[in-house]
């Protein structure tokens, strides 16, 4: 959920256990003196005569304040793990399965560099935020071997030989960047690192990178970064 004005003018409504709590900072000791009533000034300032602006229902001070504390204090929501129980058999399927727990607490952010061959013998190749896409799609078909994982144009990094077709876009977890003399990085978004693709350089602060050897790609590499910080 996003901060949005109304969620930051409505933190207000924090200060105040129950909706009565809150007629009360509207009733004035004027009020309480000539009424000789707190229900009767409660009711006064509920239908909007003790404040210069809109005075909230009961029912509109109930969600506008249950929005604030599910911004401040989101409800964890435990995840199934797609790679749970499945019967891994390529090297490239094991892999993952030990990056998808990590990559979806957002503790390690890992980048898949793919190149796979088309069945009319041309090349699509690209980099994929691993992180991001267990958040879109159901990895289970991948984790039972029923589905190739493919670069998408949507990807970080997308080539396909015969369209011609060269795309690059930004992630979740990382941004492009193309440096005239470093050539293709990403930098995570969380701590600011860099991560290197050239196989000559190093991939970066806090990151490594690992050859996967499968019958079923063409060519895998896993570049692997630990988000020290979230800033």
């Amino acid at each position: 959920m996003e901060a949005t004005p109304q969620i930051e003018a409505d933190r207000r409504l924090l200060k105040f256990k129950t909706y009565e709590d809150y007629l009360d900072s509207l009733v004035t000791p004027a009020d309480l003196c000539y009424m000789q009533s707190v229900t009767a000034s409660r009711t006064l300032a509920e239908l909007g005569y003790r404040s210069t602006g809109a005075t909230l229902s009961r029912k509109q001070f109930e969600r506008r304040l249950a929005a604030v504390i599910a911004y401040l204090y989101p409800t964890f929501k435990p995840y199934e793990l797609a790679s749970e129980r499945m019967p891994a058999t390529d090297d490239l399927q094991k892999e993952l399965a030990i990056r998808e727990r990590p990559n979806r607490l957002g503790i390690l952010a890992t980048i898949i560099f793919l190149r796979n061959t088309t069945s009319g013998g041309f090349e699509v190749s690209g980099y994929i935020d691993y992180g991001d896409r267990l958040k879109i799609e159901d990895w289970k078909p991948f984790f039972r071997g029923k589905r190739r994982l493919w670069p998408k144009p949507t990807d970080l990094g997308y080539y396909h030989w015969r369209l011609g077709a060269s795309v690059s876009n930004d992630s979740f977890n990382f941004k492009v960047i193309v440096h005239p003399k470093r050539g293709l990085l990403f930098q995570n978004r969380f701590d600011r690192k860099v991560i290197s693709v050239d196989p000559v350089q190093s991939p970066g602060s806090n990151s490594t990178r690992l050859c996967v050897l499968s019958p079923i790609y063409d060519h895998v590499v896993l570049l692997d970064h630990v988000v020290i910080q979230r800033i």
